[in-house]
């Protein structure tokens, strides 16, 4: 674990020690079975809910603690230390419960909200498509308006929790309108129509389910529309914000965890008659992988900042997000190393590690989409001079 966290309150260093004693309590003694048999831990969810780790940075009012998304992040992190399948899960869970609680109306999220938040139901979200992955304008599936119902007909691919949750936040076409032709709306699992595929069989992340959303003449109330008609690009990009920045806690997280058996590894394995952590060669490759923990930490934490300010921050979670990842692939594979021929083995964790890492540098945009965001910012910002805002 990190050597030092600076939290805003006591109540913030209070949700740190309660995710420790959970994650060391309920996570800890299943992750390695429940990775290796590719189980979805559906029942950590609802304690983690019921503990108010579900709801951190949603309002009070509807079930959430209220928390700054520089603490939600380390609660992140702090559970992707010990099992990233699930540390995935509550970024996802709160991606798909943000349209709803940012785009909503009072109404709407007084109904369903504080279910959602409590770890009563639990949700996905769905805008990839088979051939509109990182292009989210270019997708297919179409909602269409019959009276006081809208019928989704399409397939939404790589959703995360498929299978398993309770409800589908999903992005659907209502117009051929590039920019404004998209919707969002708040489907339930049970909706006559909607069937998943078998889940992916993945390298890494196997206790998180992952499978194709099909909808087939899916009827769904006007009421479950989230925002106005056309506005669901809009919704999904800043919903998109706040998942990179989840995702830049889940890696951070997973580093640290493999940095942390790293360590002790080293502290315990002799050669030449000294721990091998005494040895320069080694000594410098576990500098560089703390060095790059607290930098990927130091990264998400400022993003959030930005957000929690009010202030505008997609470039600074496409850059969380780029570099909390990629060094989650050079840590986690440097700790193999470290551990070396044990390292390549299923006997230490460490291998599990490494495969977990690859996909963060994939979902929630790839980090090549990631550097083109970064860089026509930078184009917009005349090469990216710093700006001095204020909160409005």
């Amino acid at each position: 674990m990190p050597a030092t966290r600076a939290l805003p309150t006591e109540e913030a260093v209070d949700l740190i020690q309660l995710t420790r004693t959970l994650a060391a309590r309920e996570l800890a003694p299943r992750v390695a079975d429940a990775e290796a048999d590719g189980a979805f831990p559906r029942d950590v969810f609802r304690t983690l809910g019921r503990s108010g780790l579900l709801g951190l940075p949603f309002a009070e009012e509807h079930g959430g603690a209220g928390q700054p998304y520089e603490v939600y992040l380390q609660v992140v992190e702090e559970v992707a230390a010990v099992w990233a399948s699930v540390a995935v899960g509550i970024s996802v869970h709160a991606l798909s419960c943000f349209p709803l609680a940012r785009f909503g109306t009072e109404e709407q999220r007084g109904k369903w909200l504080p279910e959602m938040l409590g770890g009563e139901l639990l949700g996905a979200y769905c805008l990839s498509e088979p051939h509109a992955g990182s292009d989210p304008a270019a997708m297919l599936t179409r909602a269409v308006r019959t009276g006081d119902e809208y019928v989704l007909n399409g397939a939404k691919a790589w959703t995360t929790h498929g299978g398993y949750a309770d409800f589908y936040t999903v992005m659907a076409r209502t117009s051929d309108d590039r920019a404004h032709g998209i919707s969002c709306f708040l489907v339930p699992a049970d909706a006559p129509g909607l069937s998943v595929d078998p889940p992916e069989r993945k390298m890494g992340l196997t206790g998180s389910a992952t499978a194709t959303v099909r909808l087939d003449d899916v009827r769904v109330p006007v009421e479950r529309l989230i925002g106005e008609e056309g506005q669901g690009l809009k919704i999904a990009l800043a919903s998109l914000d706040c998942g990179r920045l989840g995702i830049a806690a889940v890696a951070t997280g997973l580093g640290q965890g493999a940095l942390d058996h790293a360590v002790r590894y080293a502290r315990e394995r002799e050669t030449f008659g000294k721990p091998i952590i005494e040895h320069q060669g080694l000594a410098f490759v576990l500098a560089d992988m703390g060095a790059a923990t607290e930098s990927a930490r130091a990264t998400a934490l400022a993003a959030a900042r930005l957000k929690d300010a009010g202030l505008p921050f997609t470039r600074e979670a496409s850059i969380a997000k780029l570099v909390a990842t990629d060094n989650a692939m050079k840590v986690t594979t440097d700790a193999v190393q470290v551990l070396g021929g044990y390292g390549y083995t299923r006997d230490f964790p460490v291998e599990r590690y490494m495969r977990e890492a690859k996909v963060m540098q994939i979902f929630e945009g790839t980090n090549q989409i990631q550097r083109m965001i970064i860089s026509r910012a930078l184009d917009r910002n005349e090469g990216g001079a710093l700006t001095v805002l204020g909160k409005e």
